[in-house]
C-alpha cells in the first residue's frame, strides 16, 4: 500500500475497532467507477484470523452538494433492509466532522457483478438475465412500500414536481441546449397523473445493481433517494443510456409490458404505458442535465475528476436519445 492507502488503513482500524475489535487491514484497494463517490474494497483480520470482507464509500472531496450523502445513505440502507429490500448490511457510518473530513459508510461486501456489459452479454449471467427484470420489479415494489412515516427522521427531500425541480437545475446552469428545451415543452404538455408519493431510489439501473449467477443480490448507490412518484424509478430503468447496447427497452433485457406486469404483480400498482414512457423521457432529460452539471463542475474547477469531465461530454448522446424518444412518441405511440 502507498502512503495514502496506509493512512486510510490506519483510519479504518481506529474507526472499526469498537465493532470488530483488534484488527488489521488487508487487500485495501480503490474500485473504479462512481462519479460522486470513492469506493474502496478491503478485508479485516482479527486476532483469531477471522476475515471480514468490507466496502468503504467516501463522499468525493471538493463538491459541497455531496457533503454528507454517504452518512445519509447508511440510514436509508438500514430502513430498506428492515423492509426486505436486498441491500448490503451497514457496519459503521459517520458524518463530518471526522479525521477524513468527509462522510463515509462501511458495509459488508457482497459477491457479484455490477458491470452492465458483462451482465448483458456473458454466458455466466444467462440465468440471472432471465430473472433480472422480475427481480428488479420486486425490489422496486419493496422500496416503494416503505411507509413515509418510517422515513421522517431522515429528512429526505420531497419532490412534488420533478419536472419543475429539474428545470430549475437546468436554468441555473446557464448552458441552454435546444433539444433539452424541446423535451421540456413536450414533458410539460403531456404530464401523466401521479401514482402516489413514496420513497424513490433515484438511480435504480444496471451499474447500481449487484448481480450473481442467480439474479439480483443488492441494490446499491442510494445517494439521491428522495420522496416522489414511484414511476420515476421505473422510467429510469428504461432510459436508453441504461440499456448499455441491449435490445430490450427495460435495462436492455425486456419489454415495457413485461416490466409493468411484474411490478403490478409485486406492488399491486398499475403503471399505464404512457406514464412509463413519460418518465423514460424525463429520465433521459435528467441524465442529460446531470451530464451538463458534471461538465460544468469540471470546467469551473470545482472538481479535477477526469471521470466527471468525461461524463460531461455525454450531453450530445442524451440529445440524440431525447430526439429519438420524442420521435417515437410523436409518430409511433400517437
Amino acid at each position: 500500500m502507498g502512503n495514502t492507502d496506509d493512512s486510510l488503513a490506519t483510519f479504518l482500524v481506529e474507526a472499526l475497532s469498537e465493532r470488530l475489535g483488534n484488527i488489521t487491514i488487508t487487500n485495501l484497494f480503490r474500485l473504479t467507477g462512481g462519479a460522486n463517490r470513492e469506493t474502496w474494497s478491503f478485508d479485516t483480520v482479527d486476532t483469531d484470523e477471522n476475515i471480514t470482507e468490507l466496502i468503504l464509500q467516501l463522499d468525493r472531496a471538493g463538491l459541497d452538494r455531496l457533503i454528507g450523502t454517504c452518512a445519509k445513505e447508511s440510514q436509508i440502507l438500514k430502513k430498506a433492509a428492515k423492509w426486505k429490500v436486498p441491500v448490503a448490511a451497514v457496519v459503521i457510518s459517520s458524518d463530518v466532522p471526522n479525521p477524513l473530513g468527509r462522510s463515509f459508510t462501511v458495509t459488508h461486501r457482497i459477491q457479484g457483478e455490477t458491470i452492465a456489459r458483462k451482465i448483458l452479454r456473458d454466458k455466466e449471467w444467462e440465468i440471472a438475465r432471465s430473472k433480472l427484470v422480475s427481480n428488479c420489479a420486486t425490489a422496486l415494489a419493496a422500496i416503494h412500500a416503505i411507509p413515509e412515516e418510517e422515513l421522517e427522521e431522515l429528512a429526505l427531500v420531497k419532490v412534488t414536481d420533478s419536472l419543475a425541480s429539474l428545470v430549475d437545475i437546468y436554468d441555473a446552469l446557464c448552458d441552454p441546449h435546444p433539444t433539452f428545451d424541446l423535451a421540456i415543452r413536450w414533458l410539460e404538455a403531456n404530464r401523466p397523473e401521479p401514482l402516489k408519493s413514496c420513497l424513490v431510489h433515484g438511480d435504480f439501473r444496471l451499474g447500481n445493481l449487484l448481480i450473481d449467477e442467480d439474479g439480483l443480490r443488492a441494490v446499491l448507490d442510494w445517494e439521491i433517494a428522495h420522496l416522489g412518484d414511484p414511476a420515476e424509478d421505473l422510467g429510469w430503468m428504461c432510459v436508453r443510456a441504461w440499456r448499455f447496447g441491449g435490445i430490450g427497452k427495460v435495462a436492455g433485457l425486456d419489454e415495457y409490458e413485461d416490466f409493468i406486469n411484474a411490478y403490478e404483480k409485486s406492488s399491486g400498482t398499475h403503471v399505464p404505458l404512457e406514464t412509463l414512457l413519460w418518465w423514460e423521457i424525463f429520465g433521459t432529460l435528467r441524465w442529460g442535465v446531470i451530464c451538463l452539471q458534471m461538465g460544468g463542475d469540471f470546467r469551473a474547477g470545482r472538481t479535477t475528476s477526469i471521470e466527471m469531465a468525461s461524463i460531461g461530454r455525454r450531453v450530445a448522446e442524451n440529445e440524440y436519445d431525447l430526439l429519438s424518444a420524442l420521435k417515437e412518441q410523436l409518430y409511433e405511440h400517437a
